[in-house]
């Protein structure tokens, strides 16, 4: 952006532009409210986690969500929810810890994830997850073995990322949703271990 508006906070800057769009008659109020509130209708973190489960107990699953996430979502009936933007799928081992970020603004797959915390959008984890990944992470509660490498991923508008997270010890015995219940949205994101 130019000018002031640069210092604008997110929010205000959005508005603006929906303004502008308004006034241009390219849409209406009524219409945006009606796009937020059907993308925000099926937005949920349990959707990612359900993928993450599928993928703990189907580790066939896994491999096609890693190679394929627009379409390793199509499977669970998410593919409305990935439309235009590219989904890539980071998985978690026990030498590799990963963790997403937009440096640019707040590029999120909110239909997988939910809302996006407000942390994520702060200036303050954009900038520093990037420098100091391991620091932000101890801030979180994540402590990681000095030896893990910690690999983040920057967001965008059209590549946006999920993290595997690394699965409990044993999943025998376990069904789908007694697992998706052990998925956090940090977890997703790669804040938390799980």
């Amino acid at each position: 952006m130019t000018g002031n508006h640069a210092e604008l906070p997110v929010a205000a800057r959005v508005r603006s532009l929906e303004e502008r769009l308004i006034a241009a008659g390219l849409i209406t109020d009524d219409e945006l409210d009606g796009i937020l509130t059907e993308v925000f209708e099926s937005a949920s973190p349990a959707n990612g986690a359900r993928m993450v489960a599928r993928a703990w107990i189907d580790r066939a699953y896994a491999h096609r969500l890693i190679a394929d996430g627009n379409a390793a979502a199509e499977e669970l009936g998410f593919a409305a929810e990935t439309t235009g933007y590219l989904l890539k799928a980071v998985e978690n081992t026990p030498a590799v810890h990963n963790v997403i970020v937009c440096t640019l603004c707040s590029c999120y797959p909110t239909a997988l994830l939910g809302p996006s915390p407000s942390w994520y959008k702060s200036f303050a984890y954009r900038s520093r997850v990037v420098r100091e990944p391991r620091a932000v992470l101890a801030e979180f509660g994540l402590e990681l073995a000095e030896g893990t490498e910690i690999r983040v991923w920057d967001a965008n508008s059209e590549t946006r990322y999920l993290v595997l997270p690394r699965p409990p010890e044993s999943v025998s015995g376990m069904d789908e949703g007694t697992l998706a219940s052990l998925v956090t949205r940090n977890g997703l994101i790669g804040t938390a271990a799980c």
